[in-house]
Formats: C-alpha cells, structure tokens, sequence
C-alpha cells in the first residue's frame, strides 16, 4: 500500500496506546502523583460538582464509577486558544474545577493550543505573540491556587511535531468520517455561528479538535458548554466504521458558562473589557466594573426560567467553590452583616428583598479581589512573568 503517511496494513490507528491504563513511564503521567483517598462515590461527585451549575455530564450509565474503580489516575483535559488576557472564567473557575478533579486522582491536561489560535486568526495570526500569551496562561494558573501536582501543561505544536504521523492520521481519519455539515456544527467552538463568512480554517479545527480527545488519552473532556459538540463528535467518532480507536467512549463533564457583567452576556467575553474581570485587575478595577455590572433587585431567573443575575451567579459559582461561604456587609440600620453557607440560602434571601444589590456588589468585590490577589502578587513579584504581562497587555492596544 503507497501514499502519503501510509501504515502498514495491520497496525491500527492509535491501537498501540489506546485506553492508556495508568503506566508510570508514559509521558502524561511522568513525576509523582498525588494518590486520592476518596472512595468511587466520592469521585462521581467531584466530576458531578463540575456540572452542577448549568454544566452537563455525558456518559454510558455507570461508565464514571467504572473508570475511578479500574483507574486510579484517569486523564482530563481542556484545550486553551492563547488569546489575550485571562479573565476570571478561565483562571478562577478552572482552578476550582481542576482541584475538583485531582482530588479525585484525575491527571489534569491543559493544552496550550498555539496552533489553534493560529488557525483561529487570534493575535492576528502572529504565532510568536499567541505563544508567549500561551506562556502568560501557564503563568497566571501557578499563580491562581491551583494544585499543580496532578497537573500536566503540553503545547499543542510541539506534541503535534513530536508525533506528527499518529496526530496527523487521526486528523484525517476523523475528517474522512464525518460530513462537512456535521462538522460546520461544530463552528460554535471556535466563537462563531454557521453563517459567518467562514475560512476553511473551520472545517480543519474541529476535527483536530476531536483527534485531541484521543491523542491526549483523554478519559474526561472537561471544558466549557460552548465546546460540547466537539466532544459529542469524538463520542461519534468512536462509533463509525474508520474508527479503529479501541476504547471506551469519553466522558463528557461540561461546566456552565460564566457570564459577563453586563445585561445578557451569557459567556464573559474580552471583547468587552469592562464586561470582564480580568486576573491581573486592581481592586480598583473590580471595584468599577462590579458597581456597573446588571444586578437587578429580588431577581434572578426570567419568565422562561433562565437565569439573568450575573451577580448572583458569581457568587454561586466562584465564590462558594472557592470560599464555602458569602459574608454580606450590611450597615446596622439596614440589618447588620449576614452569613450564608450554601448558594441555595443566598438566593432565597436575596428574591425575598433581604440582600440589597448594592450590598452584594460591594461584598462580591471583595471576595472576587481575594481570588485574584495571589495573581497579581505573582505578577509583581516575578519578573518574567512580569515581562509576559507587559507583552500581553501591548499585544492589545496594538493593531
């Protein structure tokens, strides 16, 4: 048989090292892990807390407790464009999530994707700039509280180089798989809707997208909602003839969306600086952003049931995470201070009128200042890190 990458007939795509078991020798293992002492009932339970607000987890029935009882170190990843300066969304909640799971014993496998925030024109499509923001990433996740133990960084270009023909034929054996249709359902990953003016960049990132989940043997894909369909499509993938991936098929454990500041921003974006807490802001930053930011009083859900308080939401998915608790700050002729122990509480109190909106952001600006701190010590204390900073931030004011 000829042709260009061709494999000897009998060899298997990915066959070799497919359904990796936890090897000591392999390179997403490599290093000491951290054992975890839970029992399999309070593993489902880490991974399920990644979903539980507004996320959703996809898998054959028992197929989670199954993987912790054969696996003491299942693989996790999520996938990262360089793209600019880290907002909370990305920093604060994914260290929340990733502690989630290495408390479970997961391998957590961040990929630095340089190559597709190239493919996504981000930085202008300048690699240099998307790596070195790519380096600013890793630096503010060191920084954010995360346990790194259990943590691997790998950058997509120089894995890909590393094992081009593997990489390269899964690419291809995925695209050959699918229709162009299925795939251009997948565009929502990269940002945009199917009737955008689309380069052919669009058809090529998810498949390799999708080729990702099995390359980086992957057990748990734990990204975003906006990235489900192109876990969804690997979970396909492993059901079509060209597939020759002997494994059981990925589970999905997507977390919700944080929103932006503003008025029906469902996802915190950058384009918006001001609808965006960044995790380098000064408090003095937080501070006028959340003043500004759309907190209307005893509401939280609309009349169709979703939900419209970016406020209350950052509370019941950062704060509590993170802190286990929500101290309101109230002055003693509107009551005194309150306490709350679950975000079920808060809420109640706050549509029955006794949190004020006012009184939320002020005690929501010094709780989200607390996340972030340890980033901005990190970054005034280092001095490459520093120096990467710097470069991120003239990276956006310049054309």
């Amino acid at each position: 048989m000829s042709g260009y990458g061709a494999a000897p007939e009998e060899k298997k795509i990915g066959a070799e090292d497919s359904n990796v078991p936890y090897d000591p020798a392999h390179s997403i293992f490599a290093g000491t892990l951290k054992p975890s002492t839970l029992t399999v009932e309070q593993k489902v339970e880490c991974v399920q807390l990644v979903c539980e607000n507004d996320g959703e987890l996809v898998a054959g029935e028992g197929q989670l407790a199954k993987l912790f009882s054969d696996n003491p170190h299942p693989v996790c990843y999520d996938g990262f464009e360089p793209s600019g300066r880290m907002h909370i969304a990305q920093g604060v909640l994914k260290a929340i999530n990733v502690n989630r799971l290495t408390k479970a014993g997961c391998v957590f496998v961040f990929w630095v994707a340089d190559w597709f925030g190239l493919l996504n024109n981000k930085m202008g499509g300048d690699l240099d700039k998307i790596q070195t923001v790519g380096r600013y990433f890793v630096e503010v996740w060191k920084a954010v509280g995360m346990d790194m133990q259990n943590v691997r960084f790998l950058w997509a270009a120089d894995e890909i180089n590393k094992n081009s023909d593997r990489y390269w034929l899964l690419v291809l054996t995925i695209a050959r798989s699918f229709n162009i249709s299925r795939i251009k359902r997948c565009s929502q990953i990269m940002g945009r809707s199917d009737g955008d003016d689309q380069a052919a960049a669009t058809i090529m990132y998810p498949c390799m997208q999708c080729a990702d989940v099995f390359y980086l043997h992957a057990d748990i894909c734990q990204l975003g909602m906006d990235q489900r369909k192109v876990n969804v499509l690997a979970r396909e993938f492993l059901d079509r003839p060209e597939c020759k991936e002997q494994r059981q098929k990925p589970i999905i454990a997507s977390h919700g969306m944080i929103p932006g500041l503003l008025q029906g921003q469902e996802k915190m974006s950058k384009s918006d600086p001001d609808s965006a807490i960044f995790m380098e802001d000064s408090f003095e930053d937080v501070q006028r952003k959340v003043k500004k930011a759309y907190c209307p009083a005893k509401e939280i859900k609309d009349s169709n049931g979703s939900r419209i308080n970016p406020c209350v939401d950052y509370v019941r998915q950062l704060v509590f995470p993170k802190e286990g608790r929500f101290d309101v700050e109230r002055s003693p002729e509107h009551g005194g201070n309150l306490s709350f122990t679950s975000p079920d509480e808060f809420e109640k109190a706050f549509v029955a009128g006794e949190v004020h909106p006012a009184d939320l952001k002020k005690s929501l600006v010094f709780a989200i200042d607390r996340m972030i701190e340890p980033v901005r010590e990190h970054f005034r204390k280092n001095p490459e890190a520093n120096e990467l900073l710097e470069k991120v931030r003239s990276y956006q004011t310049t054309k």
